[in-house]
């Protein structure tokens, strides 16, 4: 038995004090125990509200009684259940989004055309076009016989798809009409400014039309936006469905399908795993192209990065803990920054024979930050809800740390993603291209870590090195030092980290270089380039670690430079959810010509 009553009603009229009327609806709503949507705003009211005879009634009547609303004319329907989930009172710009000047219903519209005109014109076979105006989902339900359809996937484009209408039909008689007739209030208006002749628009649309002529010329059902979906023309519920996902009006057979998932998809919208994961990777890259250029530490900026004092230098002074930093800057420079106050603690100023405390946070200030340019040519080869995989180039620094802020990876991952924090579960050298392995959660990067501890993921790198090793398959494992130098480098320590990488020779060149496909065991710090510059075999265009184990000045090379030849070209590991074994391999573009490229194949 039909309980529930229905309705829909709009007024355009000015209204002010907004906030004091969206308190009261919403109070009044509650205790009347409505559902649905009303919207408020400077030009009017829109709603939508279902609930019992008495409290409909109540509420309508109430309405009324204010003098902007005197004169409300709803569109009424019954259903069995109550197809609205909660009760929502908005205020908005507009109570219909348009978003054109010069179009507004409370000054000027155009002729309406009462439904019973309507149907008597088309009964007699009155000349007349029929405009549909509504989203193309909507009319896929049902429409006018011989109606021609604006073809929008949203009301806003309706100016543009005007420019599309044949230009004969600026001569003809025009009748536009939706669902409810607000549409048509801002939409044929805007017909006549674009120069059609004789407008007319369906009062109180469909809805009206079904309650005053039946089904009489219309063919289907009408869509609404409710959980009913559509009603036929005795203004009941029907069986239709819509995808929630794409919002398409599905056919029984569409319901039926394997492919219909409710909540998630239909056949209109499905896509396998593969091509939604392309869909999402495209997306993703054109967000890094947008973050990217113009480089965000490339323009001038404001940079205030945190620096922890260590539980070593509790007590200390503030200068002594600088110096052990050993970053970029000097005893002289921390001095000069100390002396303009650009060292704060709680926003105060420090002075560099401060004590301070382990875990105070210090900031540098540092103002018109300029960084050096990097490559941002990111790729993703891979994502799911897990998981990010992505080909890094070079030079690009994995994460903030001396000249580098926001021209990171880690800043750009942070942009894209946000609010996640998507974290590389390894690193590689600002120099180093190739994959790196993200986790998109705290929860599954603790699953990751273990993996790569432990030595169940496998790294291969390839390299291009000056000199040309002996035998084709050899193994250092020279221990590496636990600090690194005052230039950042690190080198061979007895009482170091121990270390161990496989190396095997792919190719001998002409220019006495050597190409070598690489496994490491461990993953210390620089360790590929610390092995072979140990070896007396530096990776090409390596700037910090030289031939005859000399070590230069520069760690990160410029985008001017000629690229350092090393490339992580493959991975191997098992995926932290499903424990499936996951792949992945990219080619390196430093490979001259004379190279083979079947001859480096990495599986």
């Amino acid at each position: 038995m039909n309980s529930v009553v229905n309705i829909a009603a709009y007024r355009f009229v000015t209204l002010n004090d907004l906030e004091s009327r969206r308190a009261t609806l919403r109070a009044r709503c509650r205790e009347l125990d409505l559902k649905g949507t009303i919207l408020l705003s400077p030009e009017g009211i829109n709603l939508f509200l279902a609930g019992s005879r008495e409290a409909i009634d109540a509420f309508v009547t109430e309405l009324r009684a204010q003098s902007e609303f005197a004169d409300l004319e709803t569109k009424e329907s019954v259903s069995d259940r109550q197809p609205f989930n909660r009760m929502l009172v908005r205020l908005k710009k507009e109570i219909i989004a348009f978003g054109v000047d010069g179009i507004d219903p409370r000054r000027e519209t155009s002729r309406r055309l009462p439904a019973k005109e309507l149907k008597a014109w088309l009964d007699e076979g009155r000349p007349v076009t029929l405009l549909d105006t509504r989203n193309d989902y909507e009319i896929d339900l049902g429409t006018f016989e011989n109606a021609i359809p604006i073809k929008l996937d949203e009301f806003r484009k309706f100016p543009e798809a005007v420019a599309d209408l044949p230009k004969e039909m600026k001569d003809q008689p025009v009748v536009s009409f939706c669902t409810g007739g607000i549409r048509c209030e801002k939409a044929a208006p805007f017909l006549e400014k674009a120069g059609f002749k004789d407008v007319y628009q369906l009062e109180g649309g469909i809805l009206k039309y079904f309650e005053e002529c039946g089904g009489a010329h219309y063919d289907g059902d009408c869509f609404v936006f409710d959980q009913r979906v559509g009603l036929d023309p005795e203004l009941k519920e029907t069986n239709a469905a819509t995808c929630f996902a794409c919002q398409t009006v599905l056919s029984r057979e569409d319901s039926a399908s394997d492919k219909y998932v409710p909540g998630k998809s239909c056949p209109h919208c499905f896509r396998t795993e593969t091509e939604s994961m392309a869909l999402l990777i495209e997306e993703r890259h054109e967000a890094l192209r947008n973050i990217t250029d113009p480089l965000p530490g490339s323009e001038p900026y404001e940079n205030r990065r945190p620096i922890k004092v260590t539980g070593n230098f509790h007590q200390h002074r503030l200068l002594d803990f600088l110096e052990a930093l050993k970053t970029i800057h000097s005893r002289e420079d921390w001095l000069q920054i100390c002396d303009v106050g650009r060292l704060l603690l709680e926003g105060r100023a420090l002075n560099p024979d401060d004590i301070m405390n382990a875990g105070q946070i210090v900031t540098l200030v540092s103002p018109m930050t300029t960084e050096p340019d990097v490559n941002a040519a990111i790729k993703i080869l891979h994502e799911d809800d897990a998981i990010v995989v992505l080909n890094k180039p070079a030079p690009l620094p994995m994460h903030p740390s001396g000249r580098f802020n926001r021209n990171t990876l880690q800043y750009f991952l942070d942009q894209v993603y946000h609010p996640l924090h998507v974290r590389p579960a390894h690193r590689l050298d600002a120099n180093t291209s190739g994959i790196v392995l993200c986790a998109k959660s705290r929860a599954i990067a603790r699953k990751l870590q273990p993996q790569f501890q432990t030595g169940e993921v496998a790294k291969t790198y390839l390299a291009k090195v000056q000199g040309q090793p002996r035998q084709d398959h050899f193994t250092c494992a020279a221990p590496i030092s636990r600090y690194s130098t005052d230039i950042g480098a690190r080198v061979i320590d007895p009482s170091g980290y121990p270390a161990r990488t496989e190396f095997e020779v792919m190719e001998r060149n002409d220019d006495e270089t050597a190409l070598l496909r690489i496994r490491t065991l461990t993953g210390r710090t620089n360790q590929i380039r610390v092995h072979l510059w140990h070896l007396s075999m530096p990776v090409c265009g390596d700037p910090l670690y030289l031939t005859g184990r000399k070590t230069g000045a520069q760690q990160t090379l410029t985008l001017h430079d000629e690229p350092m030849c090393l490339h992580a070209t493959a991975l191997e590991f098992l995926h932290p959810v499903t424990r499936r074994t996951m792949r992945f391999e990219t080619p390196v573009n430093w490979i001259g010509s004379s190279t083979r490229r079947d001859q480096i194949q990495t599986s």
